[in-house]
């Protein structure tokens, strides 16, 4: 259940900062989408793709709307839904290039294309632990 206050509503420098998180998180997806339709063309141009580009090429676009709806609830005054975003937007940047610059696991085009996706979503990372977001949506 949100709980929603009334800086969180009504603070101008609060509503900028989760309009653009929402922008991150949207461009996150399309360049998810983007890296998806490159390994379908790629495999339909008879070039070597793996199921771990087909999967993860899948599942960037897919969270898209799933970290816009923890936003949303982030907007709204929710401090779980706060932290959730936080934490997704810190982890994941790391971890996709982490995974990345494994040897062998991806092409560098394919790299690049997360990384960039994944990468999207560090400014998220810092707007929400900004100062007019953190005065806002204080901890429970």
């Amino acid at each position: 259940m949100a709980t929603t206050t009334t800086a969180t509503l009504g603070n101008s420098r609060t509503d900028e900062a989760f309009s653009t998180a929402r922008k991150c998180i949207v461009l996150f997806g399309a360049i998810g989408l983007i890296t998806l339709a490159t390994v379908a063309v790629m495999a339909a141009a008879g070039h070597q793709t793996t199921p771990f580009m087909w999967i993860r090429g899948v599942i960037f676009p897919a969270l898209a709307p799933v970290f816009l709806r923890i936003a949303a609830r982030a907007a709204g005054g929710e401090y779980k839904a706060l932290d959730r975003i936080r934490t997704v937007s810190t982890v994941m940047p790391i971890a996709v290039l982490a995974v990345d610059l494994i040897p062998g696991i991806c092409p560098a085009w394919y790299a690049v294309l997360q990384g960039l996706s994944a990468l999207a979503l560090l400014p998220v990372a810092f707007l929400t632990r900004g100062k007019a977001v953190t005065a806002a949506i204080p901890k429970p």
